[in-house]
């Protein structure tokens, strides 16, 4: 199975969390640094890397939308994800670049595997092949409280419209985002060596300020004050 490379020969880097968690602005910062570095930084998301997972996008995420099954949901973001693979990370990754993706793999086991109630293992499965056997060397989950995270999500799409929303997802209710989030610390706790769970609360600078923090062993820069 390929697997995660160290530094040097591609890094894959993966951010998670619930909505409003504040992972779109976290790799932002993280580019900025990186790049400001020499680093060469590729900041892609999924679902919507590609011009097809943009189409993907849309079905899935529409705020209103009729809801596909949790099946084809599953499906779908399987799709998006092994296209993303073959167009944007692997070629990024076999050039020696950094590559900062918003939500991933650990996205479908959280939200269609457990608060879906499809189960982990059926989400693995599709995982086990190539191109879908691909693992970040490290994942950065921002957890935040599931109330405060819906209050930033909603209040970011009152401000910016619905571009950035992640839709159907912010319209269900606070048990499953309470599940989502439960789901997310389980695979934290079984794999804390490529996790680091990070206090997504306070503001934009504290949070950052961890996120370097867990990521400094990578790139030892990172540890140094802001300026």
């Amino acid at each position: 199975m390929s697997g995660a490379r160290p530094p040097g020969d591609g890094t894959f880097l993966t951010f998670e969390g619930i909505e409003g968690s504040g992972k779109s602005t976290q790799i932002r910062l993280l580019a900025r640094r990186l790049e400001a570095a020499g680093i060469a930084a590729l900041v892609t998301r999924e679902p919507g890397g590609t011009a097809l997972g943009e189409r993907l996008r849309a079905a899935l995420l529409e705020p209103g939308a009729a809801a596909p099954s949790p099946l084809v949901e599953l499906l779908l973001y399987t799709a998006d994800r092994a296209q993303h693979l073959a167009e944007v990370v692997e070629p990024a990754l076999a050039a020696g670049r950094v590559v900062l993706c918003d939500r991933y793999l650990d996205a479908t086991l959280a939200y269609q595997g457990a608060a879906r109630g499809l189960g982990l293992e059926a989400v693995e499965r599709l995982h086990r092949d190539p191109p879908l056997d691909r693992r970040p060397l490290r994942t950065v989950l921002l957890d935040a409280d599931p109330r405060e995270g819906l209050a930033r999500a909603r209040e970011r799409n009152r401000r910016l419209g619905t571009e950035r929303s992640e839709g159907r997802f912010e319209e269900e209710g606070l048990a499953f985002h309470e599940s989502v989030r439960r789901a997310y610390l389980a695979l934290a706790a079984a794999d804390p060596k490529r996790f680091r769970v990070v206090d997504g609360s306070g503001t934009e600078e504290d949070i950052e300020a961890r996120v370097r923090l867990a990521l400094a062993d990578l790139f030892p820069f990172l540890a140094v004050p802001r300026p």
